[in-house]
Order: structure tokens, then sequence, then C-alpha cells
């Protein structure tokens, strides 16, 4: 399997930003031509980030220009140089500065500091629920499970946690810190999770489904577009292939985003060798920054598959949905779930007296300058995740959606009347909602 290909003029942009990086410029998943602030005051990083957005910001020119003072905080003076929307772009709800020693440990080294349990806090809504455990976790390792219902967290209710919409305690301060979670269901237990930096498991599941009708088709979860993923994502597809798979499934319903080299990996080795060479995305900048602009190209060696299924939620986002819009004009790409988060714009995220400050940098356009889906991509074929089952497990929900529209050639019908305007419904609601705890969201170029 090939790497993704980019263009001679990109190759050479990006080992110039990657010796930036080395130089302490850059921010984990990506860097930026424009060194950080040499001075760490109040006054000087104020004035480095007016000078940054005027230079790099996709919307510069347009976005709001206030003078530095009386912004008594980088945050707030960052807040006041974000685009305010025009036209049919939405205001920017996607730019953020995070710590950067934790974004890079993320992004670059595949580990994070966390308990490793994920709710369905994004729904606001009761049962509270476990939909997703970090498999090198403390949670993991005390069996906490996708499924299991949450009735109360350090001894506060469920009920009231989804009233406040506070889910604040799951993000630890650092390691040894812990959490207790009172959990019902069949086996009521309280555990209590203690806060760890442990690897993260970007691919932790993969298998091959048989279906009906003999069929086979490749069933595989992404949660992370870091290159840790990449290994194990080209072990899974070879096995898919070695078991007569024609059909692939991605379940990216939990995916924040990550790199575009990952993402362009991924879309390859769905699309296959007969769209070698074909344009997967371009990352368009502003007029200003136009010189940047990159192709990545798909490259593969091996045998693609007929139909592509990605499985899609709110959380989906970011280089996640690079991958459904990429595809899109060449192979059959068939989405089931909820409409994905809206995010077609990616950062160089840029380090700056220990922060890394990712403000959006460019869009992507497929090969049909297809893009700016700001309110999502809509599923194929509404579907709500109800957070029970392991994944990939033929009976979990969305799982067995996907393997029933493989066999039909047909949405498979909702329990209910009102799923289309639940899920609908959803989408709204989370669209512009801050990321859970632990959860990352981004593009980053690379």
């Amino acid at each position: 399997m090939k790497f993704a290909r980019r263009s001679r003029h990109a190759a050479h942009a990006l080992t110039v930003a990657a010796l930036l990086m080395l130089a302490g410029c850059g921010g984990g998943g990506g860097s930026s031509a424009t060194p950080g602030s040499a001075e760490c005051d109040l006054p000087a990083q104020k004035d480095w980030l007016r000078s940054y957005m005027a230079d790099t910001y996709f919307w510069s020119g347009a976005s709001p220009n206030p003078a530095p003072t009386g912004y008594t905080t980088v945050q707030t003076y960052f807040d006041a140089l974000l685009f305010t929307g025009a036209g049919a772009a939405p205001a920017d709800r996607w730019s953020y500065i995070s710590d950067a020693a934790s974004f890079s440990q993320f992004f670059t080294e595949g580990r994070t500091l966390g308990y490793g349990v994920f709710v369905n806090g994004l729904e606001l809504q009761l049962p509270l629920k476990v939909r997703f455990v970090e498999a090198q976790s403390s949670a993991a390792a005390l069996g906490v499970v996708r499924g299991d219902q949450i009735l109360a967290i350090n001894g506060r209710s469920a009920a009231d946690i989804v009233a406040a919409n506070d889910f604040s305690a799951l993000s630890p301060g650092k390691e040894g810190d812990t959490l207790s979670l009172q959990l019902g269901g069949a086996s009521p237990r309280t555990v209590t999770l203690t806060a760890s930096t442990y690897t993260l498991t970007p691919v932790p599941v993969s298998r091959v489904l048989t279906l009906p009708n003999g069929a086979k088709a490749g069933y595989v979860v992404l949660k992370d577009f870091i290159t840790q993923a990449e290994a194990p994502l080209t072990a899974a597809f070879a096995s898919f292939r070695a078991a007569g798979a024609t059909d692939v499934i991605l379940d990216l319903r939990y995916n924040g985003g990550g790199r575009v080299s990952t993402s362009a990996l991924l879309a390859s080795l769905a699309a296959g060798s007969v769209h070698d060479g074909k344009l997967f995305t371009r990352l368009s900048y502003s007029a200003r920054q136009s010189s940047r602009n990159v192709n990545y190209a798909f490259s593969a060696a091996d045998t693609g598959f007929a139909r592509v299924v990605v499985l899609t939620g709110e959380r989906t986002c970011s280089a996640s949905e690079l991958v459904v819009n990429g595809l899109k004009p060449f192979v059959q790409v068939v989405t089931i779930g909820a409409a994905s988060c809206g995010k077609p714009f990616g950062f160089n995220p840029t380090t700056s007296c220990g922060s890394t400050f990712s403000a959006v940098n460019f869009e992507s356009l497929n090969a049909l300058g297809e893009g700016r889906y700001y309110d999502g991509i809509a599923a194929n074929c509404p579907m709500v995740d109800d957070f029970n089952g392991a994944l990939g497990d033929p009976t979990e929900k969305l799982t067995a959606a996907a393997a029933s529209y493989l066999q039909t050639g047909v949405c498979p019908p909702v329990a209910a009347g009102s799923e289309r305007a639940q899920v609908l419904s959803l989408q709204r609601r989370a669209r512009g909602t801050a990321a859970e705890p632990g959860e990352r969201r981004g593009m980053w170029a690379d």
C-alpha cells in the first residue's frame, strides 16, 4: 500500500513546515510558517496573535480586527478576532486554543490523559450511558463497557448532570485523580476510575461480517486520525481482501478527526488501485496564502471495495467528513446514522507560549469542487444511535443497519416513524456544541 501522494510544491512546503516545528514553532499535528510570539508577556502575545491571524487566518480581511488594548486574556482577544459570518458561511465555531503539551501528546505521541470513558453527553438525555471505552484505560481495566447505564458520577445523579449539561468531572486535572461511577443495568455496581496517561487505540475493532446471503463485508472502527492508526488500518484492509470481502463498513461515528494524510490513507484503502492518482481532496487557503494550496491524491496498489458504508453522527467531524466527501465522486458511499458535525475547514496548528492555536487556515474540497457542508453531511439512512451493544457486533443497531443495507440495497426501516425527526433534532442541538470531555476535533494539514 503506497502512502497518499501530494504535489511536489506541497511536499517542499511541508518539509519547511516540519523544520519549523522542530525549531519549536509548530504544534502537534502540523505547523504554520509563522513562528510563535518572541515574548510571552500578555501585550506581546496579543500583538503576535493579531499579526498571525491577519497573515494566516482563512477569513483574514473579512473578520474583525480590533486593537488588542482592553482584552485581559489571550483567549478573549482570540475570540474577538474570529469571523462572525457572512452570506452562507456561518460564524467561526471551529477555531480554538489548547494546551500545547496535551495537543502534541495526543496527535503526535498517540497518548492522552484521562479515565477512558465516554458518554452520550451531546444528546442531553436520560438514561446516561457509556458509549465508548478506550482499551488501555482505567475504565477498560475495571470492566466498564459500552451500554453501561450511569446512575451517578462522583455522587451526583445523572439526571442532575444532564439537566446542568455539566460533564466536566470526566476530565481529570492530573494523573491519579479519581472518578466514581455508579452503574445500573443488569449488574449494578460502583467503580472508581483512576486517571492515567494511556496509549490510544485508534483502531479498536476490525472484523469480517458474513451477510445472510453469504457475501462478506469488512468492518472497522477508526476513533482518531493519527499516524498510529495507519499500520492497523492497512492490516485490517488486507485481512478484508484476504477473506473475500466485497464491501466495507467504516465506523466513524465517534471520530472527531485528525491528520489529513491519515484520512487520505483510509480513503485510498477503500477506493483501491483503480483510482490511484486521482484527486482525493484539495486544501484551499485564503487568497493571501494561496501558494500553500495543496492536493492530496488517492494512492493505492490493492483492490478496492464496491460499496463503502460509513456510520456517522454528530461526533463525525473534520477528517472523518473528509473521507466521505473525498470518496463520493468515485465510489458508492452510503452514510447511516445522523448528519456529521459540519466542519469542512482545517488547521495548520501553531504553538506559541505553551498554547497551540488551531485557527481555521483552509477549506477542503473534493474532486468535483464540493465542500462547504456547514450543516454537516446528511445521512442517507437516518438512524439514532442507542449506545447499546459492542461496536461491530452484528446485532448492534448501526452495524446491523449497515449489514441490512448491503444485503438489500435499501435503507432498513426504523423502529418508529419519529426516528428521522429525532435525528434532525439532535443535529440542530449538537451543532456548535463543544466537544465532550476527552474528545478531539480537528483536521490538520501535515
